[in-house]
């Protein structure tokens, strides 16, 4: 089994997203077995539900993040996930002070072919920003898979 953690900064947005997202597609486009979770690299928002906006965006899509619950990235993580996916730079750069083990780090959008390009954080762009985050999302979400089937 393959196990992916994304993360962003407060796990409230776009690490939540990318999860749901990545059980969606992992449940009806492949039969290889991947363990999805996500966090976030501050404590702000630790044990919270997503935020309201992504949930409803999500919910748009079909996908039902409302369980989850924000948790803090902690140097275990490392060794217990294959795959890291930082959504940002900032916080790609956060977990490298982080990683002292053998867990892969990568950015997310390098999955949708945009080497160096970040998610945005829509916590302060509205709706729109929302749905923004959800295109790249997805986008990203099917290269990762793509990926993972390749190394199997």
């Amino acid at each position: 089994m393959t196990r992916v953690l994304f993360v962003c900064m407060g796990n409230i947005c776009r690490s939540p997203l990318a999860e749901g997202v990545f059980r969606q597609l992992v449940a009806s486009e492949s039969d290889v077995q991947i363990d999805v979770d996500s966090a976030g690299t501050h404590a702000y928002h630790s044990g919270n539900p997503p935020d309201e906006r992504a949930i409803a965006a999500a919910r748009r899509r079909g996908i039902d993040i409302s369980m989850l619950r924000a948790r803090t990235v902690n140097e275990q993580d490392f060794d217990e996930y294959d795959i890291v996916v930082a959504m940002d730079r900032s916080n790609y750069s956060q977990l490298r002070r982080y990683r002292k083990s053998a867990g892969r780090l990568e950015l997310f959008m390098r999955y949708a072919g945009q080497k160096d390009a970040d998610v945005p954080d829509p916590y302060y762009g509205g709706t729109k920003g929302f749905e923004l985050a959800l295109d790249l999302i997805e986008r990203g979400s099917r290269g990762l898979l793509k990926d993972i089937q390749r190394r199997l």
